[in-house]
């Protein structure tokens, strides 16, 4: 034992001198890097909506994680408008105006105010149409709900504030601005607990504003929503004065509220009130003075912090419009309410063009969706990758799928790669709230979980099996009356070491060592269980119990993967506790100078040292949006805390995840409610690592297969391909006038890069990354090597691809890769290698070698085609020289394991590739002698006294050239491409019929160069 912690001890001592030589590294190492999203292709919440009257086609979208979104097609495609300039994604509030259509203003911070709540950063201001933003304050008002622009002055702007939800402040209420958002009054300002839910201009009247004051409040445990200062507030003079509204609205406790006016008869005010008593849709006929209760169903006001819409026919002052968790609308003024579809349940808001009432669009937990026949159809959600992923697992397929759970949707399992079948997603078990984790062993069998309740899924059979922990209903419960307090979010963890023992946790954890099926609590009661904590979420008016304010539960699970039985957890109310002995005893090891409260979100226990973990907290629910990133070396006897808002993460940007590189010590990469983030140097220091990725919570992280993968609260899965050259770097690298850095092991595969809605892909290939630091003298030039440092592609930085010989007894590489046989390629391969340019300006740069050699003769110009023979499985080596500086690095390339699987052997692909050697010099071979014979009938024409020589060059033309006349006969010229085109496009054995066809077109081809050389004699 002492002789372990003596090498902890040195190996503590090793990273930290490790980070204190280190620091930080320039970006420009790894600025060619990029963030890629995978999907899934369909919408996650949006929460505001808007549109433009006097163009019926456009429409914008604020996501609650996602950004600002623009559709100039009425929904059939958007484009996120805000990523390069936004530096937050939560959006509260879209509003253009009506009198200049290019000036838009963005709010951000959405006012629905759920438990995985975003906080804002104040206004943007566009006045280009979204093209180009600029921040205009108000970055303290938490979340803005709504953003109006006076009707006649593009300048003169309202924006209504919830505030910070989370504690009181006094940034928030009603603020104008009568300079296009240059500075701000507060006009309406009741108490630093009273924000603004709502606010709407008179239509006809701007000076007449209503604002709906509520006291909104997130805490961990409870949603709090109503108190007796709330109510409607009135202004006859653009917002100077304010009076609260009576005259038969609620008079106790008043909660959130929102108010919707139709142009077509604007002294009658409709308001959609949560109050106890009286909650229901009230309206007034005489411009708030006075008001009835015209409807009162539950239906249309279950979870109001939550929904609360309300709209109104801007032409038909009777035609009213509800969201709460269904759509409802009504043409009787409000008095009965009619369900009425929409794509995905839960509402959040509608916006109708005032000139136009069939025009609409509206938003719900699904995205936003289009009208163009006022509501009976709609745009599809499947065209915006706002998707908000709770968490991210990853599998050993090739290639691996990536699972999570979609918030208000299923739990997906998305590809890497594209898998041929056209699929861009699967759905797993459980629902919206996951965690999925595949089985890696058997990867059919997926374990999930749906809002506390576990199961798992056979994907090939899709039999999937509930067995509930406790299974005890755990909707509506109080954390008192709850026996296993399951959150909405239960953590889960598969063992590294037996895919079969599963880790659940509620205040305990739960061990099940059979796959689910039989389950025993394996410790004690691991929370911090603070009074006051325990009772049914909603308060005071409605009650709001849905499995999301389950306090004082764990949060986080992880076995180490180096030291089984060493487990750690974390709950979300800041307990750490520890077991190194597979759950007999535990100590609890939370961190001492870290405040209460707090939840743990992610703990990483690291693959290098077993005394070592981190993990990643945040109390923004709290109020306190400190980052807080912790790392013990010596089992959580001791923590040193890593984010001190000074050393690369700022003192308010809320820490999510954090993760340690498996191949290289030290190197963490840290999500938080902004962004990436990385450190060399074990945490001393933190850097940007945001490249393309736009700014979103990071809820999760992975790294596996020498990729980063990100779950995101709004932007679905992104991946970043290729960790290596991060992996590579030493501290000499800044100051290296070039790197080339060491390929990974490469896959013949058959998948082509492409983009599609959002998602990409890379293309297939070997990734080759370089790095110019000093600006080369001369022209980069890249060089691929087989095994025997033969020359087979070249490639320079002007562009052009740099002629190489290849004869046609070219061999592959004769050694076996190492660590497996391979499997890749396949179908689809066709139309490739083409030239890659090298870039030589400075910064790191990747280019992709899509594993062809040259393919055959097109001219005297080009002597080397495209879609050239894939190359074999085996080694290369790729050359990178400037002027008197060069660098070789050795890779492997293998065989995409599908492939292998199947039954097609090394042996096979390298038949194939002699095979496909000699058939593309066949085409070589053909294509020249077309190209001889039609030069020597150019030669020949006008010549009376060489016509009968002429008249045998078409003659022998008639045999090598297939007419243009469609469905004409085949000549050799296309029998020799169809032979080609048969072997080259799959990854296969080559088979008899394919060989022997090759001696009968060469045989063939032979008699008519013979033919030729006769007629005007053979080549010189």
């Amino acid at each position: 034992m002492r002789r372990f912690v003596i090498v902890a001890a040195c190996a503590a001592l090793a990273l930290s001198i490790f980070a204190a030589e280190i620091g930080t590294y320039s970006p420009a190492l790894w600025s060619g890097m990029r963030y890629r999203m995978i999907g899934p292709n369909r919408g996650g919440r949006v929460t505001a909506v808007t549109g433009v009257p006097s163009q019926p086609n456009t429409f914008y979208m604020g996501s609650t994680g996602g950004g600002v979104w623009k559709t100039t097609d009425a929904g059939r495609t958007w484009q996120n408008i805000s990523d390069a300039y936004f530096n937050v994604a939560s959006i509260g509030a879209v509003e253009v105006s009506l009198s200049d259509p290019n000036t838009i203003y963005v709010g951000t911070g959405s006012s629905k105010i759920r438990s995985n709540v975003s906080i804002g950063r104040g206004m943007y201001k566009s006045t280009d149409a979204g093209r180009t933003w600029n921040w205009i304050g108000l970055r303290d008002t938490g979340q803005i709900s709504t953003v109006r622009v006076d009707p006649t002055n593009p300048d003169l702007v309202y924006a209504a504030a919830l505030g910070n939800p989370f504690v009181p402040n006094p940034d928030r209420g009603v603020f104008r601005s009568k300079d296009g958002g240059k500075t701000w009054q507060k006009i309406l300002y009741l108490t630093d607990t009273l924000g603004a839910a709502d606010l709407e201009i008179q239509p006809g009247n701007p000076k007449v504003l209503f604002a709906c004051m509520w006291h909104g409040q997130r805490k961990p445990w409870t949603i709090i929503s109503g108190a007796l200062e709330g109510g409607i507030y009135k202004s006859t003079d653009g917002g100077d004065t304010w009076n609260k509204l009576a005259g038969g609205l609620p008079s106790d406790l008043f909660g959130r509220a929102n108010v919707a006016i139709s142009a077509a008869k604007p002294n009658r005010i409709y308001a959609l009130i949560e109050a106890k008593p009286g909650s229901g849709l009230y309206r007034s006929e005489d411009a708030g003075a006075n008001w009835t209760l015209v409807n009162g169903q539950a239906s249309i006001i279950t979870r109001p912090f939550y929904y609360d819409t309300l709209g109104v026919d801007p032409t038909d002052a009777d035609v009213v419009f509800v969201g709460d968790e269904n759509w409802f609308r009504s043409s009787d003024g409000g008095k009965t309410m009619r369900r009425a579809s929409t794509p995905h349940s839960d509402q959040h808001d509608i916006w109708i063009n005032p000139k136009n009432s069939q025009i609409m669009i509206q938003s719900n937990d699904g995205g936003a969706n289009v009208s163009l026949d006022g509501g009976r159809t709609w745009s599809p959600q499947t065209n915006q990758p706002t998707a908000e992923i709770y968490q991210v697992a990853v599998d050993n397929q090739y290639p691996y799928r990536v699972y999570g759970a979609q918030q208000d949707d299923d739990t997906v399992i998305v590809p890497s790669l594209p898998l041929g079948d056209g699929q861009g997603f699967r759905l797993g078990p459980g629902c919206e709230t996951g965690p999925i984790i595949p089985n890696l062993t058997h990867p059919e069998l997926v374990y999930g979980s749906c809002k506390g309740q576990f199961s798992r899924l056979n994907l090939t059979t899709t039999d999937e099996q509930q067995y509930w922990v406790g299974a005890q209903s755990l909707y509506g419960n109080a954390g008192s009356e709850l026996i296993y307090r399951f959150q909405r979010v239960s953590p889960m963890e598969v063992s590294p070491f037996d895919q079969n023992t599963i880790y659940y946790g509620s205040q305990y954890l739960h061990r099940s060592r059979d796959g689910g099926i039989d389950w025993e609590k394996i410790s004690p009661d691991m929370t911090a269980h603070p009074a006051g904590t325990q009772g049914a979420s909603g308060e005071p008016i409605t009650r709001d119990a849905t499995g999301e304010e389950v306090y004082s539960t764990l949060y986080t699970i992880r076995e180490s993967t180096v030291q089984r039985g060493l487990i750690w957890t974390g709950s979300n109310d800041g307990p750490v506790w520890v077991t190194r002995d597979d759950g007999k005893t535990w100590t609890d090891v939370t961190p001492k100078d870290m405040p209460p409260g707090g939840r743990i979100q992610n703990i990483e226990p690291s693959p290098h040292r077993a005394g070592t973990a981190y993990f990643a907290a945040y109390r923004y629910l709290l109020g306190d949006f400190a980052p807080y990133i912790y790392r013990t070396d010596d089992f959580g006897k001791s923590w040193t805390r890593l984010t001190d808002g000074k050393n690369g993460i700022a003192a308010d940007e809320p820490t999510r995840v954090v993760r340690e590189d498996p191949a290289h010590a030290g190197l963490l990469y840290a999500g938080t409610e902004f962004g990436m983030h990385i450190s060399f140097d074990n945490g001393a220091h933190w850097q940007s690592f945001q490249l393309n990725l736009p700014h979103t919570p990071v809820t999760d992280i992975k790294i596996a297969h020498q990729d980063l993968i990100l779950s995101t609260q709004g932007r679905g899965f992104w991946i970043l391909d290729n960790l290596t050259p991060i992996e590579q770097l030493k501290d000499s690298s800044s100051t290296e006038a070039a790197i080339l850095y060491a390929p990974r092991e490469a896959i013949r595969t058959s998948g082509r890069g492409g983009r599609g809605a959002g998602i990409s892909y890379p293309q297939a290939g070997a990734e080759i990354d370089y790095y110019v630091g000093k600006a080369p003298a001369g022209p980069l030039k890249m060089e691929i090597l087989d095994s025997a440092g033969k020359v087979i592609r070249s490639f320079t930085s002007n562009g052009q691809a740099a002629p190489v010989e290849e004869p046609a007894d070219a061999a592959p590489p004769a050694d076996d890769p190492e660590g497996g046989d391979g499997g890749g390629g396949g179908g689809g391969r066709g139309g490739r290698g083409g030239t890659v340019r090298v870039d030589q300006s400075l910064g790191m740069h990747r280019v992709t070698w899509d594993l062809r050699y040259p393919g055959p003769w097109q001219s005297a110009q080009r002597p080397e085609g495209p879609n050239g023979p894939v190359a074999a499985p085996g080694r290369y080596s790729v050359r990178l020289t400037a002027g008197a500086w060069t660098s070789t690095q050795p890779f492997t390339l293998i065989e995409d394991p599908r492939i292998t699987a199947a039954g097609v052997t090394t042996a096979d692909l390298r038949g194939q590739f002699d095979h496909n050697i000699r058939v593309r010099d066949l085409v070589s071979e053909i294509d020249q002698l077309v190209a001889r014979v039609r030069s020597a009938e150019q030669s020949l024409r006008g010549k009376p006294e060489e016509a009968a020589k002429l008249d045998q060059l078409q003659t022998l033309a008639s045999h090598l050239l297939t007419p243009t006349i469609r469905y004409s006969k085949p000549e050799l010229q296309t029998h020799i491409t169809y032979l080609y085109q048969m072997t080259n496009s799959a990854d296969e054995k080559i088979g008899n019929d394919a060989q022997n066809r090759y001696q009968e077109l060469k045989k063939e081809l032979d008699q008519r160069k013979a033919e030729l050389d006769k007629i005007i004699g053979p080549v010189k």
